[in-house]
C-alpha cells in the first residue's frame, strides 16, 4: 500500500520520466512520420513531375493513394497492438516505412510512384493510432490533452521545416552523383527516420502492467503500481471488465459517438486538404524564386504550432473558415498570404483537440479505446483521399473551388462538435442519476 505522500511523489517522478523518454521519442517519430508522408509536396517544386512524366491529375492520385493503404492497415494494427509489445511493434514499422519512403527516390514513372506510395501508406498506418493509444495508457485525461497537443506540434513543425529542408537540399544537392534534388530529399529523410526508429527500440516502454521495454530500467515497482492505479481511477465511470479484442471491436462499432468523432475529424482533415498543395499556393503569391517560396511556407505552420492548446474545436475551425473566405474574396497577395496563417493555425489547433477528446469519451475497455481511436483516425483519412481532387491543376494557384469546399467542411466540423457536446452532456446527466444516493461522484465525460 502506498500512502498519499509517497503516492504523489511517485506520480510526479513517473510523469517526469515519461516526459523525458516516451514523449520526446514519440514526438520525433511523429515528426518523421509526417515528413516522410508529405515530402511529395516539396518535390513538386523541383523536377519531380517532369522526371516521372506526370500528367493531368496524376500527382493528385499519387497524393491520394497513400491514404488508401493508410486506412487499410490502421484497424488491424491497433487490434494487434493490444496483444504485443509496443516497444518492438512500433519501431519495426518505423524502420519499414523509412525504407519505403527512401525508395521513392528510385521510381521512374507514374505506376512505380503509385505502388510505392500505396505501400508507404500501409507501413506508416500503425504509428499514429498506436502512439495515441500508448500515450492514453500512461497519461490521465488531463495530462493527455496537453501531450497530444505537443505531439501534434511535431506534425506542425515537420510541415514547417520540410520547406526549409527542401530548399537546402534542392540548392546544394541537385545533380550530385547524377540525382535530382527531389531524389536526395527522399533518401535523406528516409535515412534519418530509420536511425530514430532504431533508437526507439531502446526508449519506448510497453504497457504499465508490463516489465518489458524501457519500463524495466526506467521505473521502480512503486512507480509502476502508481501508473496502473491512476489510469484506472481516471476512466469514466462506465468501465467494462471484458478484455476481449473482439468485444472491444463490437463496443467501438456500435457506439455512435465514435462515428461522430470520425465525422468531425474527417471534416477537419478535408479542410486541411490544402497541405499537399500549399507550396504551389504560396508560389502563386509571386513572392520570389523557388527557394524563397519554400522558405515562405514555414512561418504559417510555426504560428499554427503555437495555437494547438485551445480548449475548443469550433473556434479554431471558425478561424480557419475566415482564412479560406479571405483567400477566395481578395486578389491582394499579401492578404491571401495572411489568410493562410489563419486557416493553417485553425486546422492544426482543432485536429489536435479531437484526438484527446475522443480518447476520454470512448474508453469502456482499453481494447475499445485502441480500436475506437483507430476507427476515428481511419475514417478521417477519407478527407485526405478526396480533398486532393478539389485542387484541379487548371485552377492553380488560387484554387477557388477548393477554398469554397474548405469553408463548407470547416462549418461541418463546427456542427459535429456541437452535436458531440450536447450528447456528452446528456450522458453525464445519466451517469450522475445512476450514482444518485450512493455518496459517490462518478468520473464524467469531458465536454
Amino acid at each position: 500500500m502506498i500512502i498519499d505522500g509517497d503516492y504523489l511523489r511517485h506520480e510526479r517522478s513517473l510523469r517526469r520520466k515519461l516526459d523525458l523518454t516516451l514523449m520526446p521519442m514519440v514526438w520525433v517519430l511523429y515528426l518523421f512520420n509526417y515528413l516522410d508522408r508529405n515530402n511529395i509536396a516539396q518535390a513538386k517544386l523541383d523536377s519531380f513531375e517532369r522526371d516521372l512524366g506526370l500528367k493531368g491529375n496524376e500527382f493528385n492520385i499519387a497524393v491520394s493513394i497513400l491514404n488508401v493503404g493508410y486506412m487499410l492497415m490502421q484497424l488491424p494494427s491497433n487490434m494487434i497492438l493490444t496483444r504485443v509489445r509496443p516497444s518492438l511493434f512500433i519501431p519495426t514499422w518505423v524502420c519499414l516505412w523509412s525504407c519505403v519512403s527512401a525508395s521513392v527516390a528510385g521510381v521512374h514513372n507514374f505506376k512505380g510512384l503509385v505502388a510505392v506510395r500505396f505501400v508507404l501508406g500501409i507501413t506508416e498506418a500503425p504509428f499514429f493510432p498506436g502512439a495515441y493509444y500508448i500515450l492514453s495508457c500512461w497519461y490521465t485525461k488531463k495530462e493527455l490533452a496537453l501531450r497530444i497537443a505537443i505531439l501534434y506540434s511535431g506534425l506542425v513543425l515537420a510541415t514547417a521545416f520540410s520547406g526549409l529542408l527542401a530548399a537546402g537540399i534542392f540548392a546544394g544537392l541537385s545533380s550530385v552523383h547524377g540525382l535530382a534534388g527531389w531524389r536526395w530529399l527522399f533518401i535523406i529523410e528516409g535515412a534519418a527516420s530509420f536511425a530514430f526508429g532504431l533508437i526507439a527500440f531502446f526508449i519506448l516502454p510497453d504497457f504499465p502492467q508490463s516489465k518489458t521495454g524501457s519500463t524495466k530500467w526506467l521505473l521502480t515497482n512503486d512507480e509502476r503500481k502508481v501508473a496502473i492505479d491512476r489510469i484506472a481511477r481516471d476512466q469514466v465511470s462506465n468501465q467494462d471488465s471484458n478484455r476481449s479484442v473482439w468485444y472491444g471491436l463490437k463496443l467501438a462499432v456500435i457506439d455512435w459517438r465514435v462515428w461522430v468523432f470520425a465525422f468531425i475529424l474527417c471534416a477537419n482533415h478535408t479542410a486541411y486538404g490544402f497541405n499537399n498543395f500549399y507550396p504551389t499556393i504560396v508560389k502563386g503569391f509571386g513572392l520570389g524564386t523557388r527557394t524563397i517560396t519554400l522558405l515562405c511556407t514555414a512561418p504559417p505552420y510555426l504560428i499554427g504550432a503555437r495555437g494547438d492548446r485551445s480548449l475548443h474545436i469550433s473556434i479554431p475551425m471558425g478561424v480557419a473558415a475566415v482564412g479560406f473566405i479571405i483567400n477566395v474574396s481578395v486578389l491582394n497577395n499579401g492578404a491571401r498570404y495572411f489568410a493562410s496563417f489563419l486557416y493553417i493555425s485553425g486546422c492544426f489547433a482543432a485536429n489536435s483537440i479531437v484526438y484527446s477528446w475522443a480518447s476520454s469519451s470512448v474508453s469502456q475497455t482499453p481494447e475499445k479505446r485502441a480500436i475506437a481511436g483507430a476507427i476515428i483516425n481511419l475514417m478521417s483519412q477519407l478527407g485526405n483521399i478526396w480533398s486532393p481532387y478539389f485542387f484541379s491543376p487548371g485552377d492553380e494557384p488560387r484554387y477557388v473551388m477548393a477554398m469554397l469546399l474548405m469553408i463548407g467542411f470547416s462549418v461541418a466540423s463546427i456542427v459535429g462538435c456541437m452535436v458531440m457536446r450536447f450528447t456528452l452532456a446528456r450522458d453525464n446527466r445519466k451517469l450522475l442519476a445512476s450514482f444518485e444516493g450512493t455518496g459517490v461522484r462518478p468520473n464524467l465525460y469531458t465536454l
